[in-house]
This record gives C-alpha cells, structure tokens and sequence, in this order.
C-alpha cells in the first residue's frame, strides 16, 4: 500500500541519466535517500530530491505519517517530450537539436508494510 506519491514533470535533464540517480535511491529510507541526493553530483539529483520532499511532505501532511518511517517503495524515470532547437547551417539548411525532458515518480511506503511483505 503506497503512502504518498508524488511527481515532477518536464524536468530539463536527460532520462538516461537520471535513472542512474534513481537506482542509487531505490528501496532504501527516506532520510537515508534525502543524504545520498544532497551530496550526489548528478543534475538529476536535485529533480529527484525535489520530488522525493514533496513526497515526504505528502506523506506527513495527508496520511500523519512520520518522515522516519517511510521508505522508497517504487522511483520511476519516465521519457518526457522534446525541445527542438535548430541551429542554422550551409545554404539555407538547418540542424535540429533534440532536447530530452524526464518525468519522475517517487512513491513511499511505511516500514511495517515493507516488514510485512517478507
């Protein structure tokens, strides 16, 4: 049973990327993650921080449930749309450019539940 969810969207960082800073966060405690995303280095870091707060925030606020007993049930990566750029070349042509976005998706359990389920 998830607790809380929470979401950002066309975050301005390349979902490849970005999954590599969610599979660091992946199952572990919402205070532990919280540590590991401020001293993490990646761009996607701080969307994921982000998010992973609004989430906690989620969680103590709807449900009253305490930040030291949440985990990270579930973090998702999703490819969002593209900003197309072009740049001008040679003879009137031009070169398009594709930037990526990312949608991000941090679900939060309970400790108990996740004792429960083994």
């Amino acid at each position: 049973m998830v607790v809380a969810i929470a979401k950002t969207k066309y975050a301005r960082v390349v979902p490849r990327k970005a999954r590599l800073v969610a599979d660091m966060v992946r199952g572990k405690t919402a205070l532990e993650a919280m540590l590991q995303l401020s001293v993490a280095a990646p761009k996607g870091a701080h969307f994921l921080k982000k998010t992973l707060a609004s989430a906690i925030a989620n969680a103590e606020n709807n449900k009253d449930a305490k930040r030291e007993d949440l985990y990270i049930s579930e973090v998702k990566v999703d490819e969002g749309s593209y900003y197309k750029r072009s740049w001008s070349r040679n003879k009137g042509r031009r070169a398009v450019i594709t930037r990526k976005t990312s949608h991000f998706t941090v679900a939060l359990d309970v400790l108990s539940n996740k004792e429960n389920k083994k």
